[in-house]
């Protein structure tokens, strides 16, 4: 009894009590983090490359 009352109660809190972005606002997010998460990437990605020199160099000395 005590499941059947928390899965009633929680599709009645997702359908009335719940407020849902708007696809558009969800849209804006989702390319925002796209965006962000290219970023994030190719400078990572400089770091290593960058540092991958630095050691190669270092090590061609000895």
């Amino acid at each position: 009894m005590n499941l059947k009352n928390f899965v009633l109660e929680a599709y009645d809190e997702m359908r009335n009590k719940v407020t849902w972005p708007k696809y558009s606002f969800l849209q804006n997010s989702a390319v925002l983090v796209l965006v962000a998460s290219l970023i994030f990437a190719l400078f990572i990605g400089g770091v290593d490359l960058g540092f991958e020199n630095i050691m190669t160099w270092f090590y061609d000395l000895f």
